[in-house]
């Protein structure tokens, strides 16, 4: 059995993650709006991504029995700058959700549960690929410059 301050750590993290794929979802949004598609897929593929991260979490309350609760979503912002800044955003954001993510664990530690310490390690592990894949891409647009931003919407068409 999950403690109480548990499940809620957890549930508050689902809604966190649900925020996070509605962001990247009307990031999504406004990038096709603006003609970028391979911009606006990345951030569709990454909208979906953390939406499975909630149904993980909650997933994994229902297996200890818990109860996995949906609170409401904040509304997102509609609308950025230039694809630089749309993905210096996605960074801070990422970074936003390791320190979620860590505060999860130690919440884990102090309530003396393994299990939990343990899978919440898998989601540790993977924020930090999303944040260096947030890093990596702010670095590739500076790099690209304006030029570049064509082939690299073309290339993140295929993820």
């Amino acid at each position: 059995m999950i403690s109480e301050k548990l499940q809620k750590a957890i549930n508050d993290q689902i809604t966190a993650e649900l925020w996070s794929s509605n962001l990247y979802l009307q990031m999504s949004y406004f990038l096709a709006k603006e003609g970028w598609d391979g911009f606006a897929h990345w951030m569709m593929k990454q909208s979906d991504e953390e939406r499975e991260h909630a149904n993980g979490l909650a997933a994994y309350l229902i297996k200890r029995g818990g109860e996995a609760k949906v609170s409401m979503v904040d509304v997102v912002p509609a609308g950025w700058g230039s694809v630089l800044e749309i993905f210096e955003h996605v960074y801070k954001h990422e970074c936003h959700v390791s320190e979620l993510i860590n505060s999860l664990v130690d919440v884990a530690s102090a309530e003396k549960d393994k299990a939990s310490q343990d899978f919440l390690w898998s989601f540790v592990r993977e924020q930090v690929e999303e944040e260096a894949t947030a890093a990596g891409l702010v670095e590739k647009i500076k790099k690209a410059g304006d030029s570049g931003l064509l082939f690299l919407d073309s290339q993140l068409a295929q993820r």
